[in-house]
């Protein structure tokens, strides 16, 4: 593989906050915010306040790193005018805030290149995630023509795409390339290409989605060449020692759609172009972007990661219904994933990593908080000792009607 864990690692701690280091990259702990979201880009699809407060918020509640969300190589390729992008000086310029503060924190920031395809110019998630309805258009909802594989669109009553050409799928590689360009320029620490979800590249990737007759589908091999030419392309835009991880939807979760050998042979490829790490996700390829179609349970999609990271030998992540310490602990145990990423779970909770820590044993003074934090958080726990955990549970009660003597 081409990441490992720390060279000395600290045996007394969990494995889930041993450092792990991928190319020139070391993570301080395996917990990753994977991108998530949220249609509150400032003017120009630029980050402002709210992604700078937002994930901000993770690099203080402890994550090794964090991924900007699905971010737009091109403004055609929005999933809505809501979106990040990241084709533009003043976009690059809009991210370098936010990425001081994280690296200043110790916590590395990834970005996450996309492109909506089929699925641009549709609704927020909030509002549905569907087509836009003629009631938002009429409200002043901007609308655009999706482009994709063919003119099929993702389900009925969605926008009918403009298939791209032979050409113009070969100049996507470059539109891609200077995304990527922007992104080193930016400061990121880390690169994602999105091939998941049923947006663009993964509506290449599909058999559901891909029924073109060039040589950009066809069989395995033709479906794969696009996602594959720019994950080349993007590659060959980064420095060598930083990290590129590509997310997947490992199983389309449709009849005769994209399947787990599909995705192990699909890995291997992005091994052998330099990727150096996969993120397991599944579903989206019709309808919603998620992973509607695929059965859900606790970590439903660990068995994807493990396969993946067993037969191609390569790093993994885990995504998907992680919801405590031991679980997300016992994945990496088991040599079932990497790197462990808590998305909506990281939502309900931004401190969720100080608190596994806390629930595993281990940051017990609040030594691996901030500063500004774990100094008064840890006078805080003698006051609370032999009633209550570090985290707040109380453990001990007096009677219900009179004070602890």
């Amino acid at each position: 593989m081409s990441a490992s864990a720390a060279e000395t690692p600290d045996a007394t701690r969990p494995l889930l906050f041993q450092p792990f280091r991928i190319r020139d990259l070391t993570l301080k702990n395996r917990l990753v915010v994977p991108p998530m979201v949220h249609y509150r880009a400032g003017p120009g699809s630029t980050c402002g306040i709210f992604h700078n407060v937002h994930l901000g918020r993770y690099a203080l509640g402890g994550f090794g790193m964090v991924f900007v969300e699905a971010t737009g190589v091109e403004e055609i390729g929005l999933i809505n005018e809501h979106d990040l992008g990241i084709w533009n000086d003043a976009q690059i310029e809009s991210f370098k805030p936010l990425i001081a503060f994280m690296k200043g924190e110790n916590t590395a920031i990834g970005i996450q290149l996309a492109h909506g395809g089929r699925k641009s110019s549709s609704q927020r998630a909030m509002d549905g995630m569907g087509p836009l309805t003629p009631e938002q258009i009429k409200a002043g909802a901007k609308v655009w023509q999706p482009v994709g594989p063919t003119s099929e669109p993702v389900a009925e009553g969605w926008l009918t795409p403009r298939q791209l050409t032979t050409e113009e799928c070969r100049a996507m590689v470059g539109t891609w390339a200077k995304a990527a360009r922007n992104a080193v320029a930016a400061g990121f620490d880390a690169i994602e290409v999105h091939t998941a979800h049923g947006y663009l590249l993964a509506s290449f990737l599909s058999p559901v989605s891909n029924t073109r007759n060039d040589e950009y589908g066809g069989d395995l091999k033709g479906r794969m060449r696009l996602p594959l030419d720019i994950v080349e392309a993007v590659r060959r835009e980064m420095p060598d020692g930083m990290p590129l991880f590509v997310r997947v939807s490992s199983v389309d979760g449709a009849r005769d759609g994209w399947n787990m050998g599909d995705t192990v042979a699909f890995a291997r490829e992005l091994k052998a172009r330099g990727v150096d790490a996969i993120d397991c996700s599944s579903g989206g390829i019709s309808g919603s972007a998620t992973a509607a179609q695929v059965p859900r349970g606790l970590g439903f999609q660990v068995p994807y990661a493990e396969r993946v990271r067993k037969e191609v030998d390569i790093p993994t992540m885990a995504v998907g219904i992680i919801l405590e310490a031991e679980q997300a602990e016992a994945i990496l145990q088991n040599k079932q994933a990497d790197l462990i990423a808590v998305g909506r779970q990281s939502q309900f909770n931004p401190n969720i990593a100080h608190h596994w820590a806390h629930d595993l044993g281990i940051n017990r003074k609040f030594e691996d908080w901030a500063a500004e934090y774990g100094w008064w958080l840890e006078k805080r726990i003698r006051t609370m000792e032999g009633f209550a955990t570090p985290v707040g549970a109380v453990t001990r009660r007096a009677g219900a009607n009179s004070p602890a003597k």
